[in-house]
């Protein structure tokens, strides 16, 4: 019976072990969401009748694609990336600090517009900060129709804070008549650790020239005397900072005055702290006869 304990004791122990050394799925990255400022291009919305409309709230260039014209699978309103020499369609991710993994997602599509069996549309992404390598994209084959590919995606490492993500088209046409559209722009992080706060050298009254004052060399002087002194030694670190005799006499006067402060009578008759009011009420009234006032003075107050 003990045997078969044991065995079973063991193979829980193992499976437990063996739990624990399975790797970390590879989704677990950039999990903590980043604020993608109009992600979907739905602000403002273009106006009825209209299928473009220039200018999107949180970016910069590019302009807004109608829902109708887009044909999302989700409904949303696009962005058109610019043509080569326009500015990039770009916003910045806020709450990203340099040090923070980053992916980037979004949906991309060749629009309507271009014919079957043209060539795929190619646009850039680039973020800001450092000398990576930008991210080179092509739409889904054009077919007449919305063909859009869900789920794009791109990761970097952010090297300044609120890095800047621009996308731009990269043809080679010389008059692009069809630009391709993307929407539904979100982001995910791992924000690096947060580092020990730092004490401002402008702070420190012993900074620079100061540090030559009388007072300072003493401190330092202290500080490196206690420096030699064993923990466990009383006696030297007593020679060095003293006993605590003025400290302590203090802290006994301060506890004295508390006391002392409490044993004060505060105590009083309430007829004699009423009667020192009375005068005043007593006077404006004395004079009234019964039928004067509706409510007797009798039953004004305590007078």
């Amino acid at each position: 019976m003990l045997r078969t304990q044991l065995s079973r004791l063991l193979a829980v122990t193992l499976g437990g072990a063996m739990a624990l050394a399975v790797p970390s799925p590879a989704g677990a990255e950039d999990t903590e969401p980043v604020v993608v400022v109009n992600g979907t291009f739905s602000s403002p919305t273009v106006p009825d009748g209209q299928t473009f409309a220039g200018g999107v709230d949180g970016w910069t260039g590019g302009g807004r694609v109608a829902a109708t014209r887009a044909a999302h699978p989700q409904g949303f309103q696009a962005a058109y990336v610019p043509k080569p020499g326009a500015t990039p369609l770009s916003t910045s991710l806020r709450g990203v600090r340099a040090g923070a993994t980053v992916t980037v997602t979004w949906d991309d599509n060749p629009d309507v517009c271009v014919k079957q069996g043209s060539a795929k549309r190619p646009y850039t992404l680039t973020v800001t900060g450092g000398n990576r390598a930008p991210g080179k994209f092509t739409t889904n084959d054009p077919t007449g129709k919305a063909n859009w590919f869900l789920g794009r995606m791109y990761s970097f490492t952010a090297t300044e804070d609120a890095p800047q993500i621009a996308f731009s088209f990269d043809t080679t046409d010389d008059t692009p008549t069809c630009l391709p559209l993307i929407t539904n722009v979100a982001a995910k992080q791992t924000a690096p650790p947060l580092a020990a706060p730092q004490t401002p050298k402008d702070n420190d009254p012993c900074a620079g020239d100061a540090a030559s004052s009388p007072t300072c060399k003493d401190v330092a002087g202290t500080k490196d005397e206690i420096s030699k002194c064993p923990p466990s030694n009383k006696e030297c670190l007593a020679g060095v900072a003293g006993d605590g005799k003025a400290q302590n006499d203090g802290i006994a006067k301060e506890t004295q005055a508390v006391e002392d402060f409490g044993k004060v009578p505060r105590d009083q008759d309430p007829n004699t702290a009423a009667a020192g009011l009375c005068a005043l009420p007593n006077a404006l009234t004395d004079s009234a006869e019964p039928g004067d006032p509706v409510v007797p003075p009798s039953d004004w107050w305590f007078c």
